[in-house]
């Protein structure tokens, strides 16, 4: 099982980003997936989650309605779509396998890639 997410980088505040996490191993589109992130000193935070068909969505309240989520079955890769980027966003962002509502258990898997807001 492979994990690999990209597209981080330094934004400033307000900035937009879109996270790609590329997979393999696994039967993507049978599989319910998620962004997890984890800024230095806390604890890992789901992010968000999505249904294998990608109809289905959730958010942390502190990303809802700035955090978009989806997902391509055809290419097994996992997005968000960050929007209005704070500080607080700054944090390495990891996809996972599972996790597709808060209350679920998740996998993360690779080296995440590093999201830093700032001005």
């Amino acid at each position: 099982v492979q994990l690999q997410a990209f597209g981080g980088g330094l934004v400033q505040p307000g900035g937009s980003l879109t996270l790609s996490c590329a997979t393999s191993g696994f039967t993507f589109a049978l599989t319910p997936m998620s962004w997890v992130r984890q800024a230095p000193g806390k604890a890992p935070e789901w992010v968000s989650g999505i249904s294998t068909g990608g109809g289905g969505t959730s958010y942390a309240p502190s990303v809802e309605g700035r955090f978009y989520i989806y997902r391509d079955n055809d290419k097994n890769t996992l997005y968000l779509r960050m929007n209005d980027l704070r500080p607080e966003d700054t944090a390495r962002y990891y996809c996972a396998r599972g996790g597709r509502l808060i209350q679920n258990s998740y996998s993360v898997g690779g080296q995440g890639t590093q999201v830093t807001v700032s001005s």
